[in-house]
């Protein structure tokens, strides 16, 4: 069963009961368990407090990259760096966590007219929902 709920129509994601700390951690094992790794890591409340002043809720944007998809990609169009890291986000509402992640086929619909590509994001998707499922299952 799928557990993947709509996020916005150019993503995919969860709800998920756990603290913040433990929603970033889960998430990160996750897309290790299916070759992503985390390049970056943007705390966007410490950047919003920092740079505007203001309080933002406990918000994390994580660079999620599979080096051996990436590759792929990049040999099928060389300018697609434009487009990677897969952005994976961690959000707390209340007592639970929102983990949204992009959904590769939309953000790779800037491309037109590659096949190559839609292989490398269609195998980037499965990937990715069961990253979002498998958070969903605990």
């Amino acid at each position: 069963m799928n557990a993947t709920e709509t996020a916005a129509p150019y993503g995919f994601g969860t709800t998920i009961n756990a603290t913040f700390d433990e929603a970033i951690e889960r998430t990160k094992a996750a897309l290790k368990a299916e070759g992503f790794g985390v390049l970056t890591t943007i705390d966007v409340k410490a950047t919003m407090k920092e740079k505007i002043d203001v309080e933002f809720e406990p918000y994390v944007i994580l660079g999620a990259c599979n080096p051996h998809l990436a590759y792929r990609a990049l040999q099928a169009e060389h300018e697609l760096g434009l487009l990677l890291p897969c952005n994976v986000i961690v959000h707390q509402h209340g007592d639970s966590c929102r983990v949204s992640v992009i959904d590769p086929a939309q953000m790779l619909g800037f491309v037109q007219g590659n096949p190559a590509l839609d292989e490398v994001a269609s195998e980037a998707e499965v990937k990715l929902r069961r990253v979002v499922d498998s958070l969903s299952a605990v």
